[in-house]
């Protein structure tokens, strides 16, 4: 699945990162080796095969897993103007990093009450605790996020790369607000899209075996693959904004978050 939807990454270059992004997030970058360090092994990175030879250099991240429980609770307790297109738009204005946790902590990771385990999150991190859906809505996007923004870098490091764009596919990225910010985190331009990137590099290959067989080239490798992707799909850019560049504000918050983890 994974391996389907980076072919569906509309890449035009190799000088780019990627955002597998749905209920669970994978990060990572396309290579044409693994690495196999130990620093890579202790930051729990994987390498993966990938088609036509290259390796995912990957990790696992929470998705908008957490995100979907918020909303299932909230529609449990019939609070109003809980849906998400609402929600988003109001968590749009609300204060930028005001509370952030670690999204990946393991309590995120079964069904439950996710709006309350946010608030015991805040409190322990000694963060200031969101209390309306709106809030929470922002802490979630906020630190989903910067745990983006924390293992590219750490990828970049590992690999000893560097890009020029991240490439958000699947279903976050249509989730505008949350491309937004990972513009902001990273400090690079994110491309939104395909959402449907698993199903289209899974039918892609399928395609060219088929051509193959026939004799034709028309689809011969990755590069042909994902222009013919970037032809006929509608993507969305997003520029880190004015106010986000230098990435300040980011590491204050992500130095707030060591702290509060290492003051419990």
């Amino acid at each position: 699945d994974t391996a389907s939807a980076v072919v569906g990454v509309p890449a035009d270059t190799d000088r780019f990162a990627y955002i597998s992004s749905g209920t669970w997030s994978l990060v990572g970058l396309e290579l044409d080796a693994p690495v196999l360090t130990e620093a890579a092994r202790r930051a729990d990175f994987t390498n993966e095969g990938g088609v036509d030879g290259t390796v995912r250099f990957l990790k696992n991240v929470m998705g908008l897993w957490v995100l979907s429980e918020c909303l299932r609770t909230w529609a449990d307790q019939r609070l109003e103007g809980t849906g998400l297109v609402a929600l988003l738009a109001a968590a749009e204005d609300a204060p930028a990093l005001r509370t952030v946790v670690d999204i990946n902590d393991p309590r995120l990771l079964p069904p439950g009450d996710m709006p309350a385990r946010i608030r015991e999150l805040a409190a322990e991190a000694g963060e200031p605790v969101p209390t309306t859906p709106v809030e929470v809505t922002r802490c979630v996007l906020d630190s989903l996020a910067l745990a983006y923004r924390r293992h590219l870098r750490t990828a970049l490091e590992l690999a000893g790369r560097e890009v020029d764009v991240v490439h958000v596919v699947g279903g976050g990225s249509q989730n505008h607000l949350l491309c937004q910010l990972t513009a902001d985190a990273t400090g690079l331009p994110v491309l939104a899209g395909p959402s449907e990137a698993a199903a289209l590099g899974n039918v892609l290959v399928q395609a060219r075996a088929l051509l193959q067989e026939q004799g034709s080239t028309e689809l011969a490798d990755l590069a042909a693959m994902r222009s013919l992707i970037r032809r006929t799909h509608e993507l969305h850019r997003f520029e880190p904004t004015p106010a986000a560049r230098g990435g300040a504000d980011w590491d204050a918050a992500e130095r707030r978050l060591a702290e509060g983890r290492l003051g419990t």
